[in-house]
């Protein structure tokens, strides 16, 4: 028997029960079954990487109220389609009929005129939206927008659900029962779908397609036939997880020509060139900081421009930034630094007082309770420094920024030495 529609379609669940992973939101106490047993559903974005069931979600939840589902792709539509949707889910609500939902696939891929578009009838519950994105949309969502929605956050598969999924394909799939599948080895056939359902279910599709009788599923079966078909793999750009990984991994190993390379795949599968921007500014301050404070400077330059021109010039820019990015310095010493004092500060349970001499004593009574007293106004010392304490008490010394092996943290390190002598050694 064969069939035209994809395995991961004939496989879709039907229920949450049928549903695999995300336990912390579709298990006995998760929010979706509050969802359906309620039938109160706010505006939500579903948050996660792809394959883990963000569409799924969507139109189980509105399959199981039984209410209208519209589908947009923020790729093909635009502030028209959106009205329109609208429109049609104004001419379907009846007296106090529930709204119906509007799902956004790629929902970060909507500008802010697209996303302002949408504001008015979420505001007004003329639709419930229900947004699917593989961004972070603190980044990607307009705050107007984001305040009225409920954010959950999907994760990918581990391997036990990505077994459990395994063994349901081979077990229901009728396409798959005719064919018979040997199960020996699972460990490639989970590390090239990545946590991601849906690439597991396409392996299992160019497995079927590729053989002739009995499938066999192990590492060198999996590796070579992905291998021969690795353009209808990547039809759907479902490595483009895979490609981001290994473009900034490059980026900060230092290997230029890996980079470009990685560049090249992500501009040629059709990537959003302000994903890749954005993620080389973090990577500038990241990965690279204070090693080449410039290296930030050049990432925000292209981030501009690149929002600016767009493709296919953003290429040009793109590529210069990656090329600095990698062959820059490197260090991360600013990203261990803040990440060790929030640390502190959220484990701390004194509420440690800032020291009076540095406050600041804008009224009288401040001034009265010595606030400021005695503080040193540096630029009035040679050097324009002289020491004084500022960190709380209990805190003296304490020491959360270490410079970098490199030469520009070296003279950081050299000037520190010299101000501070032997107070913030470990």
């Amino acid at each position: 028997m064969q069939t035209n529609i994809p395995l991961a379609e004939r496989l879709r669940p039907k229920s949450l029960d049928e549903y695999i992973g995300q336990e912390h939101l579709v298990g006995k106490e998760g929010v979706f079954r509050r969802f359906i047993e309620t039938g109160n559903v706010p505006s939500f974005i579903l948050w996660g990487p792809p394959g883990v069931g963000k569409t799924t979600l969507a139109k189980l939840v509105a399959h199981a109220l039984g209410r209208p589902l519209f589908t947009l792709s923020a790729v093909n539509s635009g502030v028209k389609e959106v009205r329109e949707v609208i429109e049609k889910a104004k001419a379907q609500r009846f007296f106090n009929t529930p709204s119906p939902f509007l799902f956004i696939d790629e929902i970060h891929r909507f500008n802010k005129s697209q996303q302002d578009s949408l504001l008015g009838a979420v505001e007004q519950g003329t639709i419930t939206l229900i947004g699917a994105t593989t961004e972070n949309p603190s980044f990607e969502v307009i705050s107007p927008l984001l305040s009225r929605c409920q954010v959950y956050v999907l994760k990918p598969m581990n391997e036990t659900e990505l077994d459990t999924l395994l063994q349901r394909a081979v077990r229901e799939d009728s396409l798959l029962r005719e064919h018979g599948v040997k199960i020996e080895q699972t460990a490639a056939l989970f590390t090239f779908s990545g946590g991601d359902a849906r690439k597991l279910l396409n392996i299992l599709d160019i497995l079927s397609n590729a053989t002739e009788g009995e499938i066999t599923i192990n590492d060198a079966q999996v590796t070579d036939c992905l291998q021969q078909n690795i353009a209808l793999y990547d039809k759907n750009g479902e490595q483009h997880y895979d490609v981001i990984s290994a473009f900034i991994k490059s980026v900060r190993g230092s290997d230029p020509n890996a980079a470009i390379y990685y560049l090249a795949r992500m501009l040629a599968g059709g990537e959003d060139v302000k994903f890749i921007a954005r993620r080389l500014a973090i990577l500038a301050a990241e990965d690279i900081g204070l090693a080449n404070p410039n290296a930030l400077l050049m990432a925000n330059a292209a981030f501009d421009i690149v929002h600016k021109i767009g493709m296919p010039e953003a290429r040009i820019p793109l590529a210069e930034a990656t090329i600095y990015l990698a062959t820059s310095p490197k260090s991360n010493s600013a990203y261990l630094a803040i990440d060790q004092a929030l640390g502190l500060v959220n484990h701390d349970t004194t509420n440690r007082p800032v020291p009076l001499h540095i406050r600041n004593a804008p009224t009288k009574l401040m001034r009265s309770l010595d606030y400021g007293k005695d503080y040193k106004y540096a630029h009035s010392f040679a050097g324009n420094f002289t020491d004084q304490e500022f960190m709380p008490a209990g805190l003296e010394g304490k020491r959360l920024y270490t410079p970098g092996d490199n030469p520009k943290e070296r003279e950081i390190a050299q000037r520190m030495a010299q101000l501070w002598r032997n107070k913030y050694e470990e």
